[in-house]
């Protein structure tokens, strides 16, 4: 398994815009519809990483908490499908009703999101906070397959309670650790 860490693209930095279409609706997305009141978290993830696979139900776990909250959610797939078929938008519709992801799970055919992004690899975590200005990127939490720390996601937790009361987060922000994004020739 390759071990890929994000970029950890500046706090601060403005989210950048996209419209992608969503695999499970056919509609198209962009981050102005997913916002949430209170801030939004976007996930590059994609449907065969094993990384990925290991924290799905804790994404679903904290996607279904924090919605409630006030907090949108979406998850963005930027693999290159021709050399990767396992993660074709056909098979992400799949993958994301089996795993029941409450958000939008969005294709990036162009892979333009991704650079915007600085995104690395998958999963690689970004929250904005109302105005959509980076907050926290990184990790969901420390576990990784076969590290036997277990799934609580709570390096995202925090960085949202954080988010959500109005405190500054102080606690040191990791970097994500999973397959790279499979970019295009």
């Amino acid at each position: 398994m390759a071990r890929t860490p994000s970029n950890m693209l500046p706090l601060g930095t403005q989210a950048p815009f996209f419209e992608l279409q969503d695999t499970v609706s056919e509609n198209l997305v962009s981050i102005e519809q997913i916002k949430g009141e209170k801030g939004t978290v976007v996930m590059f993830i994609c449907n065969h990483c094993p990384f990925v696979i290991h924290v799905n139900e804790e994404m679903v776990k904290v996607a279904n908490t924090y919605a409630e909250k006030g907090i949108g959610f979406v998850a963005i797939s930027s693999n290159d499908v021709k050399n990767y078929p396992q993660d074709s938008p056909e098979k992400m519709k799949v993958h994301a009703e089996e795993n029941h992801y409450p958000f939008p799970y969005l294709y990036d055919e162009t892979q333009e999101t991704a650079k915007a992004y600085d995104a690395a690899c998958t999963p690689d975590f970004y929250v904005f906070d109302a105005d959509l200005k980076l907050v926290y990127r990184g990790q969901l939490d420390s576990s990784r397959p076969e590290n036997g720390i277990p799934v609580t996601g709570e390096d995202l937790r925090h960085a949202l309670n954080c988010l959500i009361e109005g405190r500054e987060n102080t606690q040191l922000q990791k970097p994500s650790i999973g397959c790279n994004i499979k970019w295009k020739p």
